[in-house]
């Protein structure tokens, strides 16, 4: 940890400057990364450390740190959540010629990570009330596909927008078929499901640090798990397959995937402060959730009433817009763009996508409707009160018309 005193040592004093009477306005982000002095301290450290080049004490620490949190033996830290995916899909000897069930309501470097082992994907459809994967389907995929003499050596459900996958029923049911489980966990660091952390569920999970998630290391991710054999292949394979001997010597390919000190030491700064980061997006979820509760026919995805979130870490906080009409979800983002502030739609579902068109899938139709009715709100730890207020009341305004 950066103590505040090596923190003073490393920083200069910031200008003072003089209080503005009204705050800035601009355009309001949907989740915009926060950088304090507790980060720079850091990666100022990191520089003058000398360990510039990939690897060095912060990799070493970040990793450890994560593991502890997420309650798991182990980490890797890596280049990205997607490199991480796909390291965990090797292991669990996914290649040609198979076929891995997926939740159909994710961004495509889930898809992404099967087609680079040479599987094919197959998705499986949400359940409406939080745009997870159908558990019931996702066993029932798995069956059909075994039946038709497919092999199914994975499945590979995604904790969608920072709330878990009901593994409780999920574990046991692929467990009992053989079918190893990898957990894309990329969006859900500090999520919590029956007492266990998000990134700790089945035989290794994925965590990213995009630049819009909870925390961010401005890119990277990390493979986390209990099998502390499986982290050592990957750390191998994750470093071009060298071998260890003083000259480089390579009996297989491997790949260019892990993560810098520099990067580290910045997720080692995020790390300290994510216990309040989920806060501030919970509490922005809780506004938005008491500004919606006159509207009848307006959720918040994955709340039920009484929900107080303490399970989930909040990232992007969603608004399901129960009303008739095709364009309910464009004409919101439509509305909110014209007052500088930035939403989109829930995940277009894979199975609509062009590139993976000819790829099998099981639908109930959940995840198309709530593409049609789905829409991400600001939920950035840095949103100041005044901006959450600014959406609230363009988002008032355009239900109550």
């Amino acid at each position: 940890m950066v103590t505040p005193a090596l923190a003073a040592s490393l920083l200069s004093p910031a200008p003072a400057t003089a209080p503005s009477a009204t705050p800035p306005v601009g355009r309001i982000h949907l989740s915009k990364a926060e950088v304090t002095e507790v980060e720079e301290a850091y990666v100022l450290d990191a520089l003058r450390s000398g360990w510039i080049a990939p690897l060095g004490p912060h990799v070493d620490a970040f990793e450890a740190e994560v593991a502890e949190l997420v309650g798991v033996a182990g980490a890797l830290a890596l280049s990205s959540g997607t490199a991480a995916l796909h390291l965990a899909l090797l292991d669990a000897g996914v290649g040609p010629g198979d076929v891995v069930p997926l939740s159909s309501l994710t961004f495509a470097a889930t898809v992404n990570a099967v087609v680079y082992t040479g599987a094919r994907p197959v998705f499986v459809d949400s359940r409406a009330s939080d745009g997870n994967v159908d558990v019931d389907l996702l066993v029932d995929a798995v069956d059909t596909l075994r039946s038709e003499g497919h092999r199914v050596p994975a499945v590979l459900p995604v904790d969608l927008l920072g709330r878990c996958v009901d593994y409780t029923r999920l574990l046991p049911a692929m467990d009992r078929r053989g079918v190893v489980v990898v957990e894309d966990a990329a969006e859900a660091l500090g999520a919590r499901h029956a007492g266990g952390g998000a990134g700790s569920f089945g035989r290794s999970a994925a965590i990213s640090f995009n630049g819009n998630k909870i925390m961010t290391t401005s890119g990277g991710g990390m493979l986390l798990s209990d099998d502390l054999e499986l982290l050592a292949r990957a750390r191998y394979l994750s470093t071009q397959a060298r071998h260890p001997v003083p000259w480089y010597e390579h009996t297989e390919v491997g790949y260019n995937y892990r993560l810098s000190n520099l990067l580290a030491a910045l997720g080692r700064g995020q790390l300290e402060r994510l216990p309040s980061m989920i806060d501030r997006r919970r509490a922005i979820r809780a506004r938005y959730a008491e500004a919606l509760a006159p509207f009848d026919d307006v959720r918040l995805l994955g709340r039920s009433d009484g929900d107080t979130d303490a399970d989930d870490n909040c990232w992007l906080t969603t608004v399901v817009l129960d009303r008739p009409g095709a364009t309910v979800a464009d004409d919101l983002v439509t509305a909110l763009t014209a007052a500088d502030i930035e939403a989109r739609h829930v995940w277009k579902p894979m199975h609509r996508q062009p590139v993976f068109a000819c790829d099998r899938a099981f639908v109930t139709g959940g995840s198309d409707e709530l593409f049609r009715t789905g829409v991400t709100l600001p939920s950035g730890a840095s949103l100041r009160d005044d901006e959450v207020e600014r959406v609230v009341d363009e988002l008032v305004g355009y239900l109550g018309r």
